[in-house]
């Protein structure tokens, strides 16, 4: 049987080579912008990274994260998920393996993850970040 992990490995080495690749990604930690365990991204190789992309990246040495990018400084990256309240995590730009190009959502239908109303969205997101807490709370109950 093909563990996780060895399939996330194989993810990782064909968008190495240049293909795209849909994953299904589980988890609260992008809500509400990727719905865990209903939705899927589309990666492709991460070039021209910038603050605001969502990547894949193995992070602290111990784990794979798809979440936001939050800020570049030299070759150190900090990472935050969209649903989460506080929590960062830190990798290397090597260490990001993949960009997350588009949503899949449960219907099959693509959505670009940076088109402008997905972009303006992400940025009023991380504003409200002293009140993520309860909007997430209303969010979850609907």
């Amino acid at each position: 049987m093909i563990t996780d992990a060895e399939i996330l490995q194989e993810a990782i080495r064909l968008v190495a080579d240049g293909v795209s690749v849909t994953l299904p990604v589980n988890g609260r930690s992008m809500l509400p912008f990727i719905i865990g365990g209903q939705e899927s991204v589309i990666l492709q190789k991460p070039e021209m990274l910038k603050r605001g992309d969502v990547v894949l990246a193995w992070v602290e040495g111990n784990r794979y994260v798809v979440h936001r990018i939050i800020r570049i400084d030299g070759n150190q990256v900090t990472l935050m998920g969209d649903g989460n309240l506080a929590g960062v995590e830190r990798c290397t730009l090597g260490d990001v393996k993949a960009k997350a190009t588009h949503v899949v959502s449960a219907d099959e239908k693509r959505h670009d993850l940076y088109n402008g109303w997905r972009r303006m969205a992400a940025k009023v997101w991380w504003t409200l970040r002293p009140i993520r807490r309860y909007l997430l709370a209303i969010y979850r109950r609907l």
